[in-house]
């Protein structure tokens, strides 16, 4: 059984996917693969290069600033970033779960902000989509980017397309590791806010229920 989990940033979609890992389930965070390939995907990084020129800095990482202002001012730059992004993401998520489900997983989960755009949705046998007030959400990014609320403000309204040149949600390049660990860190902990309650049930023979999630 595969679940695609989507949601605008902030919303808490990694949360749903750390709770289905931890109860034996497998995924993965297309946010923090999308920056592990453009370190390492030498067929992502070359295309892009074809496509928009020199857009890597001499330290290897993406040069966001240069790439974002040859694709927001031209739809079509645009389009054709998403195309080569969405290529890469979806061919890594498919070498993932094939493995996954080579070492018995029997649930896996893509947690992906443009599961629907990218074309991911078309691998899930159910989708979810989460939700939360927006105060949370702002007091989430800021947290999780280390921000202030206008510039969280302007992440918070960006929309499921765009949060940063290729499709991610937007981060600096560097502290990437120390970002994610206090993300997860995070949704150890319990939030006030509403929570929404979603039982999942496994239909791959490994057990009977996921039981309830409460996402906050």
């Amino acid at each position: 059984l595969t679940i695609g989990i989507t949601g605008q940033t902030g919303c808490g979609k990694t949360a749903l996917l750390r709770r289905i890992e931890a109860r034996g389930g497998c995924g993965v965070d297309c946010d923090a693969l999308y920056y592990d390939l453009l370190r390492t995907d030498g067929a992502l990084r070359a295309a892009l290069m074809d496509a928009f020129g020199h857009v890597f800095l001499p330290n290897g990482t993406l040069d966001r600033k240069k790439l974002g202002g040859l694709v927001f001012s031209d739809p079509a730059q645009l389009d054709t970033l998403n195309r080569i992004v969405y290529s890469h993401v979806r061919r890594a998520v498919e070498t993932i779960r094939a493995e996954k489900k080579a070492c018995g997983c029997a649930l896996f989960a893509v947690d992906a902000i443009n599961l629907i755009q990218s074309g991911l949705a078309g691998f899930c046998d159910v989708t979810v989509g989460i939700t939360a007030p927006q105060e949370v959400r702002l007091a989430r990014i800021m947290a999780r980017d280390g921000i202030e609320r206008q510039k969280a403000e302007k992440r918070a309204d960006g929309g499921a397309l765009g949060q940063n040149a290729g499709g991610g949600e937007e981060r600096d390049d560097e502290g990437q590791n120390e970002l994610h660990q206090k993300r997860d860190e995070r949704h150890g902990k319990k939030a006030e806010a509403e929570a929404v309650e979603i039982t999942l049930r496994r239909e791959s023979g490994v057990g009977a229920s996921m039981g309830g999630f409460l996402l906050y």
